[in-house]
């Protein structure tokens, strides 16, 4: 048996953790047929840092009798900067021990008098609508003695790149990320050991405006504060054991230079002509044929020393006196202990460029084949002092950029050339934007496809799921459903990433949020988002409907089903991950969230408070919130014609139900009970308000039907009958849904759950609109926001709001990897380590295989229908078992690890 994924808190190696105890997980891999572990031991040694030689301290948890790899708390005893190695071993059944190769995880800084550094900042400041340059900072320092360790914490009010002696500082983006900075700033940590060198050294940073005081939404700038600041803390260990402290204060200098814009929504605007030299004869950072250590034009951050010891940038420069910063309020300094946002594939042209006629001289369009986000890779000759215009989009008109749909969002760059006659590389570093296509503007002469190349930038979440089938266009929509999520998981999951908005809705992740943790290894990333959304919370226990929470934007109930994302999500990592420290760090916050929600519903009918009074349930469409979003249900209103009290109440029921279980695995069995009442009180209510005598719902829209049967509303004589007007409504459409944000994730599962497996595979195969494959059908490569957002017969819908990259109606995905996959969580053993694989073929297909990489391992399951035969293949990762069910529920038997084959007559197992 082999030990392998050895993670701390889902990380590897992790430096700069301050969560204490950090959780340790790891993976085991055989071949045997039932290998499972039987105990298992985790011996750690603290190490100081910088030095190989072990200390007498550490841990040791002894022989523990148990199955369990994920998420053991580590026993004991952790301070700031303590780096500890950890292994494990392993009895498997047989009795044979194994150990693994060694761990190693370091912590932060966990005491606030940890940091010495003070806020710095350049005096220069923007305004409401206007930005400044980015300010560069540089500080020179000497060393004489043998360094052997080195770490950088670092962060910034804005964003920053840092560099030490001309080599860029880690590969990380967009640092520190995006939070309420109000409430909590993140930092990262970095071992800059190999960096230093003996003598002059020069440690320097360049800001940029990012969410902190760049544009946000269509709010303008400054929604957190007025300038870019920074705080840096490097701390060196000797030879001799002795220790110096660089810290950012007053003996720092700043400059601008020529990053003269930059901005998240607007793009980025580079003079090279104004690039701060650099002992190399170059501008700083190589923009031209001599790269940057991170392959791109570094833009000069002050920091390569020149030869004779000197700061080859200060002379002859405006390096002047930085500014003392005291932010208001201070925020609480945290690490980061998610996926960094970083680039993460290169994507070519697919074509050579296409002259687009325009005046005084043509422009360029350039197709990268599929909708991402990122940003691209200039390399371009040409005269001083030419600038060349960078425009970005989603889709064309006409053969030309169609850019209406970015509302006030400009995501344009500028670059102006300064002439090198061995050309010129450069990549925008504050920015990023969300396109297929780029239409260059300012060329002299026609370009070649090589002039720019597609950097795909998204949080650095592992990806978790294979899946394919015989129907090429359901590939595809899986395909989508992927880019969806890649290019909307920017530290935050946003609702598109191309116009004035890119906000962390709650409804939208919400929706999605199980999907994307069979797409990625996500747990971190919403661990992480989830605290954004307890910052956000309000004194009343409300939740907004964005997250971080925006100064001008959104101080209340964020309405049903999107502010109940703080109570779906923190369960739906529960039961993908067996993460049950989520529930337990917002457990408080969730129950006064609940206890608010009851406190200002009507009779446990729930709607906003900003309402006068309850409307009778017939006109109860016209509440407030934002209904089933996007409904295709003929309402004339974005929120559809499903009542809001109705949505709202079934969520109410269903935030009940969701507590009652979370509550009971955290060993609260009062609170368990009192959750389950209020579930039956509500669902009570539910029933008297919105079931008539006569057993019709209200609204009778496919969304109110779909939500009764998923949440267990309606008393299960009716269940047939709601189930059939469910039905009959989709067949008068022609099998076309009807529904929004709302009702859409559940479509599938409901009229499968309930014996119509025939209608979800029709409806999922519908090929005209609306449905999930016209997009596809229409060459889209991301999931779009609206089912209409462009049809043959009306063509774009309205550009207030039509993003072409919204993975919302992605969450099929979840039903297509747990349907047609047959890989899904048991629900009364969270995490995995006990699941169902139960595949259901229908629809035509003959084949499907998906690989799931959970946290116990890897999942498969591949079937085939072959000469009337269902052949069906599936692996159990070791130590762990599986509930194996037929696709017509024959056959239920519970399996061991190992790698299996069933094979059966097509018909005695009732496939279509």
């Amino acid at each position: 048996m082999n030990i392998v994924r050895l993670r701390t808190e889902y990380m590897e190696n992790p430096l700069g953790l301050d969560i204490r105890p950090p959780r340790l997980s790891w993976q085991l891999q055989s071949p045997r047929r039932g290998a499972r572990q039987t105990a298992y031991q985790i011996v750690c040694t603290s190490l100081p840092k910088g030095q190989g030689d072990k200390s007498e301290s550490g841990w040791d948890s002894g022989k523990v009798e148990s199955a369990q790899t994920c998420h053991i708390p580590y026993g004991g005893q952790l301070r700031s900067r303590d780096r500890v190695e950890w292994r494990v071993r392993v009895w498997d059944e047989t009795g044979q021990m194994t150990e693994s190769a060694p761990a190693v995880f370091e912590m932060g800084l966990l005491e606030p008098n940890d940091w010495q550094a003070k806020w710095i900042a350049n005096p220069l400041i923007g305004g409401a609508r206007t930005s400044s340059p980015c300010p560069f900072f540089r500080k020179e320092f000497s060393l004489d003695k043998q360094v052997t360790s080195a770490r950088l914490y670092i962060t910034a009010l804005g964003l920053y790149e840092a560099s030490l002696n001309g080599q860029r500082i880690g590969q990380d983006v967009f640092t520190p990320g995006w939070t309420d900075y109000r409430k909590r700033v993140q930092y990262q940590t970095y071992d800059v050991t190999s960096l230093l060198v003996s003598g002059q050294n020069t440690l320097g940073a360049v800001l940029g405006d990012g969410w902190y005081c760049g544009h946000v939404a269509w709010l303008g700038r400054q929604q957190y504060g007025e300038r870019p600041q920074l705080l840096a803390q490097v701390e060196i260990t000797f030879a001799d054991g002795s220790r110096h402290t660089i810290v950012s204060d007053e003996s720092w200098q700043t400059t601008i230079g020529p990053i003269l814009e930059s901005d998240l929504l607007m793009g980025e605007a580079y003079d090279a002509r104004l690039e701060l030299p650099s002992p190399f004869g170059r501008g700083a950072g190589g923009e031209g044929d001599t790269p940057s250590p991170c392959g791109r034009g570094a833009g000069g951050e002050g920091d390569t020393p020149s030869p004779c010891g000197r700061g080859a940038r200060g002379e002859g420069l405006n390096w002047s006196p930085v500014l003392i910063c005291q932010p208001t309020p201070a925020p609480l300094l945290v690490a980061q202990n998610t996926p960094p946002v970083r680039a993460q594939t290169e994507l070519p042209p697919i074509g050579e460029p296409v002259a687009v006629p325009a005046w005084p001289e043509n422009e360029w369009l350039f197709d990268f084949g599929q909708n991402l986000v990122g940003r691209v890779r200039l390399k371009v000759k040409g005269e001083r002092g030419t600038t060349l215009t960078l425009r970005f989009g989603e889709v064309t008109e006409n053969g030309k950029l169609y850019t209406a749909n970015l509302r006030t969002a400009r995501q344009t760059d500028y670059y102006t050339l300064r002439g090198d006659p061995q050309g010129e590389i450069w990549e925008s570093r504050f920015t990023f934007h969300g396109f297929r296509y780029v239409q260059v503007k300012g060329l002299a002469e026609p370009p070649s496809r090589d002039l720019l190349t597609a950097i795909v930038l998204h949080s650095d979440l592992p990806e978790t799921i294979h899946f394919e089938c015989s129907d090429p266009l359901l590939n595809q929509l899986h395909h989508n459903i992927q880019w969806g999520w890649k290019g909307n998981s920017l530290d935050v999951p946003t609702d598109c990433p191309q116009r004035d908005e890119r906000l962390g809705w709650t409804g939208d992740a919400q929706v999605f949020a199980r999907t994307a943790t069979y797409l990625t290894d996500a747990a971190g990333f919403f661990t992480k988002w989830i605290q954004d959304m307890a910052d956000a919370q309000l004194s009343s226990g409300a939740i907004p409907s964005v997250a971080p929470v925006i100064s001008t934007l959104d101080q209340a109930d964020g309405g049903p089903a999107w502010s109940d994302a703080f109570i779906i999500i923190p369960w739906t990592i529960w039961q993908q991950y067996g993460d049950t420290r989520i529930l337990e760090t917002h457990y408080p916050a969730m129950c006064r969230y609940l206890e608010y929600l009851v406190s200002h519903s009507q009779n446990l009918i729930r709607f906003l408070p900003d309402e006068r009074e309850l409307p009778k349930p017939q006109q109860s469409w016209q509440l407030g919130g934002y209904g089933d979003w996007l409904a295709q249900d003929g309402s004339t209103d974005k929120r559809g014609f499903t009542p809001r009290d109705l949505i709202g109440t079934a969520f109410l029921a269903y935030d009940a139900r969701l507590m009652n279980q979370i509550a009971a695995a955290l060993g609260k069995d009062d609170d368990a009970l009192k959750f389950r009442q209020l579930f039956e009180d509500v669902r009570a209510a539910f029933i008297e308000r919105f079931i008539t005598p006569a057993g019709l719902l209200i609204g009778q829209q496919q969304t109110g039907y779909l939500l009764v049967l998923q949440f267990g509303l309606a008393p299960e004589r009716l269940w047939p009958v709601f189930l059939a007007a469910l039905v009959k409504d989709i067949e008068a459409r022609q099998t076309h849904m009807s529904t929004g944000f709302v009702g859409t994730p559940y479509i599938c599962q409901v009229l499968t759950d309930f014996g119509r497996l025939d209608l979800a595979y029709a409806l999922l195969l519908q090929k005209t609109f609306p449905s999930w494959l016209y997009p596809v059908l229409h060459g889209a490569t991301t999931i779009w926001e609206r089912w209409d957002g462009w049809t043959e017969t009306q063509g774009f819908q309205d550009p207030e709001m039509n993003s072409f990259n919204h993975y919302a109606y992605g969450a099929v995905g979840t039903w297509m990897y747990e349907n047609i996959g047959g890989i899904r969580p048991h629900p009364a053993h969270p995490g995995f380590q006990h699941f169902i694989l139960n595949p259901q073929p229908g629809g035509g297909l003959t084949y499907a295989r998906a690989e799931y990489n959970s946290v116990h391992g890897k999942i498969i399951s591949q079937w085939k229908i072959e000469d009337g035969q269902f052949i069906w293949n599936f692996t159990i990762p070791p130590n762990t078992t599986a509930d194996v069910i037929m696709p017509d529920g024959s056959g239920i038997s519970q399996y061991e690890a190992g790698q299996y084959e069933i094979r059966s007559v097509q018909n005695s197992i009732g496939l279509q």
